[in-house]
């Protein structure tokens, strides 16, 4: 059963309640904290990218820099730089943002939003996950793998990615799900995915799993946005590696190995910076005085502040 994790309180009224699953471990990889239902295999939704470009780095994808990496990664806000580089990727492999198989939308970022609104609409290239269609696309051409068909359970690039993911989480193959850009989803336990995040922080220097940690964690609003989820604990973390996922899920880990995984079970955004503050908080790391809009999310009474969103005290 999930837990009681994060409250909405105003005016000194608990208002609501997020309930939800998570675990931390230590650097040594024991239990510091589970709560809810940590083996249980749940959607990672984007948390798997990093799993998803691992196969990509293991099957021949052989990006430029730590840029492209990181937006073949990335959950990203559709600004300038992030359709820069997905395009930028394209265009190596001789495709337009047409050979996407995602979804067309509007980015993220407000700013970029309103001028895709009164400029070209929707777009296949302004979808989060457009860099990791990019990639696939040209994991898919260095293979000689059709180029059609790429979103499919049995195109080999997915039989390879699922087969990748089961490797290195060890949660047994099963039946897939389909996420909302279209591709395959591995269901992966909390419990494996924070192991799983703590073995890319900890990995040699230079190899695949490291490679995507070092790119993301230099490259925090590439893989994320202005204002971001991931941009903001990275930034505010030195040497964290973190990714969330749609519905409420995020994991990370930190150099020596310490990391955390957690679903909310409502799938609500607004518990997450709290939560993770009080995850990080758990492992030694305190955002509270050096950063504090992060420390609690406020709730607004017309202009004033009349209450917070924040981590059940003496719950993580």
């Amino acid at each position: 059963m999930s837990v009681e994790l994060v409250e909405v309180v105003r005016s000194g009224f608990r208002e609501c309640v997020h309930r939800g699953s998570v675990i931390v471990i230590d650097a040594d990889g024991e239990t510091i904290i589970e709560l809810g239902e940590v083996h249980t295999p749940i959607f990672p939704r984007s948390t798997n990218k990093p799993l998803q470009a691992l196969a990509l780095l293991r099957n021949g994808f052989d990006p430029v820099d730590d840029d492209e990496l990181a937006i073949a990664t990335a959950s990203h806000f559709g600004e300038p730089d992030h359709v820069a580089l997905v395009i930028r990727l394209l265009d190596r492999y001789g495709f337009t943002i047409h050979d996407l198989a995602c979804p067309p939308d509007l980015p993220f970022d407000d700013t970029a939003r309103a001028k895709a609104i009164t400029g070209s609409g929707p777009s296949r290239v302004y979808m989060n996950c457009s860099g990791k269609h990019a990639a696939m696309l040209a994991t898919c051409v260095i293979n000689d793998w059709p180029t059609t068909g790429y979103l499919e359970i049995d195109h080999p690039l997915q039989q390879a990615i699922a087969s990748t993911i089961a490797d290195v989480t060890g949660e047994p193959e099963t039946d897939l799900g389909i996420d909302g850009c279209g591709l395959p989803i591995v269901p992966v336990s909390l419990a494996n995915l924070a192991r799983t995040f703590a073995e890319f922080t900890t990995a040699t220097p230079g190899d695949p799993p490291r490679r995507i940690a070092d790119a993301v964690r230099a490259n925090p609003r590439v893989i994320s946005g202005t204002r971001g989820p991931d941009f903001l604990a990275m930034s505010a973390t030195p040497g964290l590696f973190s990714k969330i996922g749609a519905d409420g899920v995020h994991a990370g880990a930190l150099p020596d190995g310490r990391a955390f995984a957690y679903k909310i079970s409502d799938g609500s955004d607004r518990a997450r910076m709290p939560l993770t503050l009080a995850v990080l908080r758990r492992l030694g790391i305190d955002w509270t005085d050096t950063h504090t809009e992060l420390a609690a999310v406020a709730v607004l009474g017309g202009d004033a502040r009349v209450g917070v969103i924040r981590a059940i005290p003496g719950v993580i």
